[in-house]
């Protein structure tokens, strides 16, 4: 009988860890905006031939598809790592903070990105599978609406480079490093984007009477909206309705006569996100027509909800707790009212998206779109140790 074939553990990935952290650090001090990665995907292309990937590049716009194959194997996995950073100045002061005034890898994309690196290359040098691996480095997700999972999709990702099963990860403020989050069925929100303008009739601050404030019009659309999630929505079903933005007036001594008001949509059910819909629309209507102003609601349906299917999950959750531990996976997380354009790829294909804890301390637990986030480099090794060993496991014989 044949020994039982050795997996990928954390240490096998120690000896690169300072190259990863190099990388890491390039592409934090270098961040490039939605469809902007060109020196990203630059990087990520060179680093991947080097190592002896094949290598496609312009994958919706600006993503990159690396592909190795081994053995005689018919089945294929695909991961998935996105590249982009925010509109967001810096504030950490570290070293490699970013030398782009204005955009910051505020949410880890450098860190995915370079997981799914340290695995390429680990991969690359031990070939210890049997099948074929698709690398989905994936620009805009960030973006909210036409994002680069779509993108992707759209440039025929799948037909060109098909997979059995697809798995992403983000990394998870506010839990030990190293700590993996699973969840069977959906996971992440559904995330909407809506824009209103309230019309009025501006004027001379000090002659009101001759005006239709749009401000006072456009603070009351916001304290009205926060009725919606409490007194439309079933409490049993997680929903949120946030205004990000509230923009209006120039100078102190005129009114101007049109506000303009950004909102955030979250939920997870169908019904639920039909209501909130036909709810802000309806009330925003109203509110504005008893100001004797007007508005215009423009709703734009973003990503939909993060659905895991349950055998994928199920079998990424069995790799973590071999690489690291029954203590440190949970099998079955809290939902989270992020959203995320993974789900456009678990549409497509069977699959898991996880969450790997990014730090629970004063420094490392910050949350993400913060302008002192950063990600924690603790997590390299294990990411890419993770990503290594689950293609070995999938595409094991």
């Amino acid at each position: 009988m044949s020994p039982s074939p050795r997996f990928t553990e954390i240490a096998d990935i120690a000896a690169d860890v300072p190259a990863l952290q190099a990388i890491r650090h390039q592409i934090h001090s270098d961040p490039e905006l939605a469809y902007e990665e060109v020196r990203t995907a630059a990087l990520v292309a060179g680093k991947l031939r080097e190592w002896g990937w094949e290598v496609s590049t312009g994958i919706g716009r600006t993503g990159v598809v690396g592909t190795l194959r081994a053995g005689d194997g018919t089945r294929a996995i695909g991961l998935r790592a996105d590249m982009d950073a925010l509109p967001i100045i810096e504030a950490t002061g570290k070293p490699y903070a970013s030398a782009q005034h204005g955009k910051m890898h505020a949410c880890g994309h450098d860190g995915h990105t370079t997981m799914l690196l340290g695995a390429a290359q680990h991969l690359a040098r031990t070939r210890r599978f049997n099948g074929t691996v698709h690398l989905y480095f994936q620009p805009a997700e960030e973006i909210g609406v036409d994002s680069g999972a779509k993108k992707m999709i759209d440039d025929r990702l799948f037909d060109r480079f098909p997979c059995d099963a697809v798995f992403g990860v983000h990394n998870h403020p506010g839990m030990p490093s190293g700590k993996f989050l699973f969840r069977r069925g959906p996971f992440m929100s559904a995330g909407d984007k809506v824009t209103i303008t309230v019309h009025g009739v501006g004027g001379h601050a000090a002659r009101p009477q001759k005006t239709v404030d749009p401000i006072v019009v456009a603070s009351s659309i916001v304290m009205a909206l926060q009725t919606i999630v409490a007194r439309n929505v079933d409490p049993a079903q997680p929903a949120v309705v946030t205004v990000g933005t509230l923009h209006a007036g120039t100078v102190n001594n005129v009114i101007p006569d049109s506000a303009r008001l950004e909102l955030s949509v979250r939920s997870f059910s169908p019904d639920v996100r039909a209501l909130l819909k036909r709810r802000i629309q309806d009330l925003v209507t109203a509110q504005a027509q008893s100001y004797g102003a007007s508005a215009t609601v423009e709703y734009v349906e973003g990503y939909p909800v993060v659905v895991n299917s349950d055998a994928e999950t199920d079998f990424a959750a069995q790799v973590a707790r071999e690489l690291v531990g029954d203590d440190q996976v949970v099998e079955q997380a809290d939902l989270i009212m992020g959203s995320e354009d993974f789900a456009f790829m678990l549409q497509e294909r069977p699959g898991s998206f996880l969450r790997i804890g990014n730090g629970d301390g004063s420094e490392d637990g910050c949350m993400v779109h913060n302008p002192m986030y950063d990600f924690n480099d603790r997590n390299l090794p294990i990411g890419a140790a993770y990503w290594a060993r689950l293609v070995e496991r999938y595409l094991e014989g």
